[in-house]
């Protein structure tokens, strides 16, 4: 019967099996060149609507 080859332990163990696998396919997906200009801009995003101090410098007399 098949609930005999299959335990617990087995599906705990496909369970963590398949968590690896995802984790290191974020992983991999995250740290990939194509996505470090994405990234780069994202983490900018703060500081987006700050004003240029150039800009204010020579407004000002």
């Amino acid at each position: 019967m098949l609930t005999d080859l299959i335990d617990i332990g087995m599906v705990r163990g496909i369970g963590t099996a398949l968590v690896l696998i995802a984790f290191t396919c974020v992983t991999l997906w995250a740290y990939s060149g194509k996505r470090a200009k994405a990234f780069e801009d994202a983490a900018n995003l703060p500081f987006a609507d700050e004003p240029n101090k150039a800009a204010v410098r020579k407004d000002t007399p």
